[in-house]
């Protein structure tokens, strides 16, 4: 097992496919940005193949693609079978703003993708176009009932909450997540590069408190692995999760680290802590010597974010590192 300085055993990776993405949102990255890593960088699919399955040799459990959107890698559910079928892979989930949903929703089922967050941060059209840089909303939409009709269940709809921008329909998203029998988390802005740190930061917590009474809403878990700290209705019909890096954050119960398209381990989120893996790789490393590589970056890992106590720290944006 992959066990931290603080005695927390690392069983999820959060794996970059790619770092592009077809929207500007707000909180992310800035509409000219040019900072991207060119594709010789990436890792192909037989080097994340091989790296992940180490990863698994390990211990780890639970692997999601993120971006970037995944989806804009090439035959990304031809990666997602390979990495489905590894030994010790008991979980593959994706992360996507589900733009390209609609046409790879039946891929990805068959390859073994086994979960789906999608980003949805307003029900507004027009509010969605202003926060996320593009017309989109229709695009989402058809992701979502696509998804459905092949067979994802427990598909998580992740918002993240701005104040003063689309905090005054977190009702409205409630009563939409409830009726379709999604599972809401709702997000406070983390300051990770300008974009991040110009965002309108939300406490979570007066909210937390106020939907709880509202609708009758009591502690409950719920399997995955991430961070979110959930509650649901006493009938278990409706889960809502809460990420907190800011107002609580949940880096004394951190399994994760995070591997970037260009094959860079990331041991926070909010900390500069990286080793590139991508050399070894390439460099004619044993599995062996990337498994020591690993282990070595493992007994690093920072205890927490300094989000609060520094939030000029981060230079980099939220999908250079992986979401």
């Amino acid at each position: 097992m992959l066990t931290d300085p603080f005695g927390r055993a690392i069983d999820y990776v959060r794996l970059s496919v790619t770092d592009r993405c077809d929207l500007r949102c707000s909180y992310c990255m800035p509409e000219d940005f040019k900072g991207f890593e060119e594709p010789a960088q990436w890792l192909d699919f037989d080097e994340t193949a091989r790296l992940i399955g180490v990863f698994a040799r390990l211990g780890v459990k639970r692997v999601r693609m993120t971006g970037g959107e995944p989806l804009l890698r090439r035959n990304l559910p031809q990666l997602a079978a390979r990495l489905s079928a590894l030994p010790g892979v008991e979980d593959l989930s994706l992360s996507t703003n589900a733009t390209q949903l609609a046409r790879h929703a039946q891929a990805l089922k068959d390859a073994g993708v086994s979960r789906l967050n999608v980003s949805l941060d307003s029900l507004q059209r027009e509010r969605v176009e202003k926060i996320n840089g593009r017309d989109v909303f229709d695009r989402i939409m058809a992701g979502l009932n696509a998804a459905r009709d092949v067979g994802f269940t427990r598909i998580k709809l992740n918002m993240v909450a701005l104040a003063g921008v689309n905090d005054d329909e977190i009702d409205a998203m409630v009563e939409f997540a409830m009726a379709g029998n999604y599972t809401l988390r709702l997000i406070e802005t983390m300051p990770m590069g300008d974009t991040g740190r110009a965002s309108a930061f939300l406490d979570l917590q007066p909210v937390k408190a106020r939907l709880a009474q509202k609708y009758g809403l009591v502690e409950t878990a719920l399997p995955g692995g991430g961070p979110a700290r959930y509650l649901g209705t006493p009938d278990g019909r409706f889960n809502i999760g809460f990420i907190t890096p800011l107002s609580q954050h949940f880096c004394e119960t951190c399994n994760r680290v995070r591997v970037s398209v260009d094959g860079t381990l990331y041991l926070c989120l909010g900390q500069d802590d990286k080793v590139e893996l991508r050399p070894l790789l390439r460099a004619g490393a044993s599995d062996a010597e990337i498994e020591q590589a690993i282990l070595d970056a493992v007994a690093r890992k920072p205890a927490r974010h300094e989000f609060r106590e520094a939030p000029a720290k981060l230079v980099r944006f939220m999908s250079m590192t992986g979401g």
